[in-house]
């Protein structure tokens, strides 16, 4: 398991910025944390990294945005309101993830129908200072071992 910092939100755009630079095709990464924990800010990052920062809108009601990078497709679901992997399967959920790079927030919801490559990010508030977050990053299957 690898930890971050984040002192700031630019640093957390900072931190997803160079994480964004190892990302290939079919990559999934859950985000995972409490409201306003810095999930969607940190997709931001992502964006920024390839040229669409001005794009990003939290996919809340949506559960899907779909950004065209040129590597390929980037689709950043917000589940939380799903009531199963069911729903998750009805809207042709796990299609996404051959075609693109996923980021899904709130994806422990959908965890059990991942494939077993992925990566996860836990975003914790500091109880301390309001604008740190601690970032729990954990791999999962052996794609990701030495990428942190």
């Amino acid at each position: 398991m690898y930890q971050f910092i984040s002192k700031c939100e630019q640093d957390t755009i900072d931190f997803a910025t160079k994480i964004a630079k190892k990302l290939e095709p079919k990559d999934i990464i859950v985000l995972s944390g409490e409201l306003g924990s810095g999930k969607t800010k940190f997709v931001q990052g992502i964006l920024k990294y390839f040229g669409l920062e001005n794009e990003i809108s939290s996919p809340t009601f949506t559960i899907v945005n779909e950004y065209n990078a040129t590597i390929c497709p980037i689709y950043h679901f917000d589940v939380y309101r799903l009531a199963d992997t069911d729903e998750f399967y009805a809207m042709g959920g796990e299609e996404y993830f051959e075609n693109g790079i996923c980021f899904i927030e709130w994806g422990e919801i959908i965890e059990d129908i991942l494939p077993p490559d992925y990566i996860k990010i836990t975003f914790q508030k500091d109880r301390v200072n309001e604008e740190y977050r601690q970032l729990q990053i954990e791999t999962f299957g052996n794609k990701y071992l030495n990428l942190f």
